[in-house]
């Protein structure tokens, strides 16, 4: 007897499919897998754009920057309509991306991504890709992976001078009850 699938696993297994093909860069299956007024939402970008040839354009600009384009999937789940994935994205930059052109380097980076599902196809995605770091590892607009990590460490010496000062404050107002009584 075999069980059925709820719809949550149905809409993994659509996934499933859909990034299965990304990673065979056959943009016609996944396009398969979408209404042709799929709507795309980007982090950064304040506007939705519309349409599986609005998509095909940006996985093509892709494909064509990092032709050994491999992703992989490390989280996904479901509830309901939505699908989160959290990916990892990698690949040789061999062609113009951003502004940038070809470096050669190889890139790694990751990208949360949330999808609802609407009549068995995947009719919107939400996409928040870590461009930061992707960016950096190719040079993109002055950036290096070394300037990103002193913009982390920057961010990281603040907690630990709040962090320190309120132990400092704690300790000279217990040495001050000591000395008090």
């Amino acid at each position: 007897m075999t069980i059925p699938l709820s719809i949550p696993q149905s809409n993994i297994e659509l996934m499933r499919a859909a990034f299965a093909a990304l990673g065979r860069r056959d943009a016609d299956a996944v396009a398969r897998l979408m209404p042709s007024d799929f709507i795309i939402n980007i982090a950064g970008v304040p506007y939705q754009k519309r349409g599986t040839g609005t998509w095909r354009k940006h996985a093509e600009i892709l494909f064509s920057a990092f032709p050994d384009l491999q992703v992989k999937i490390e989280d996904i789940f479901a509830g309901d309509d939505k699908v989160a994935v959290r990916l990892r994205i990698s690949g040789t930059h061999r062609g113009e991306f951003l502004g940038v052109q070809p470096t050669g380097k190889r890139v790694e980076y990751e990208s949360t991504e949330v999808y609802r599902i609407a009549d068995g196809k995947i009719a919107e995605e939400w996409i928040c890709s870590d461009t930061l770091t992707l960016m950096a590892q190719i040079g993109g607009q002055g950036l290096s992976m070394g300037k990103l990590a002193s913009m982390w460490l920057a961010g990281y010496r603040v907690w630990f001078a709040l962090g320190l000062g309120i132990a400092l404050g704690a300790l000279a107002t217990a040495l001050l009850r000591v000395v008090a009584s």
